[in-house]
């Protein structure tokens, strides 16, 4: 069964970090630091289908679940990862019930969804038995929903109720330009919102996910909400934060 999945179900706090860059190093050494999954970013990002095929081998070879974030409502896209079997994919900025409904269809082989057949790594390259993969590991896949829109809000009672939708992940930036405030991730309306947004997703028993900055204020505030799935920073954050630290550091004793 997908790690992933049984972590969620046993109610577990899982923490986080983003991938944009290329080399699969990077896949290595966060697994290698402890971080309970690895969000692959192909929708912000220069990624190549190769390279999110070696970053998804790289994660599997230190055992951490790899969640990929899919380019915004690409059916090509959607297919070809999933056919290189990640434990989870997101779909960004979503809105309505109807394009939800859409997506997941995207995901699911006939006659409960309209997937074309092709899956390569996703059953080992023949490994595993087609009829094993369709009728029980295709299903095991995580499904995200990123909420980025009011609107995706206000129909979030509707969307919840939609199969296959394991969980949903909040991103602040986006939903705060939705309603005007792009960037004011703290505010009191974005904050009310989201947490309008938890009590639905609660009552349905869904995943509640966040991804966010890193500071210990951003932390403290997203996690005092009670968020399961957190993904946190960066990989290019963490390289330029911490290098402009370490050269004002060198600048400062080294004269």
């Amino acid at each position: 069964m997908n790690i992933l999945r049984q972590r969620l179900a046993r109610g577990e706090k899982l923490s986080g970090t983003l991938v944009c860059l290329c080399d699969p190093c990077l896949c290595e050494i966060f697994g290698r630091l402890g971080y309970d999954f690895i969000w692959i970013d192909t929708e912000h990002t220069y990624l190549s289908y190769k390279d999110v095929l070696i970053h998804l081998n790289a994660a599997r070879s230190v055992g951490t679940p790899a969640i990929v974030r899919l380019p915004q409502n690409d059916p090509t896209a959607t297919k070809k990862i999933l056919e290189m079997g990640p434990e989870g994919i997101i779909f960004p900025m979503v809105r309505t019930a109807d394009e939800v409904r859409e997506l997941i269809a995207q995901t699911l082989y006939p006659p409960e969804g309209v997937r074309g057949f092709g899956p390569m790594r996703a059953i080992g390259y023949g490994a595993c038995a087609v009829a094993d993969y369709v009728e029980r590991d295709s299903l095991d896949l995580c499904r995200f929903v990123q909420i980025e829109h009011t609107d995706c809000i206000e129909e979030l009672e509707e969307i919840a109720q939609i199969p296959y939708v394991d969980g949903f992940i909040f991103g602040p930036n986006d939903l705060s330009g939705s309603m005007g405030k792009l960037g004011a991730v703290f505010d009191r309306d974005v904050t009310e919102n989201i947490r309008r947004a938890i009590e639905i997703l609660r009552r349905h028993g869904k995943t509640v996910g966040l991804a966010g900055g890193y500071s210990p204020e951003t932390l403290k505030h997203w996690c005092e909400m009670g968020i399961d799935l957190l993904a946190s920073g960066a990989d290019w954050n963490f390289l330029f934060d911490m290098g402009k630290e370490v050269l004002a550091r060198m600048r400062t004793y080294h004269k």
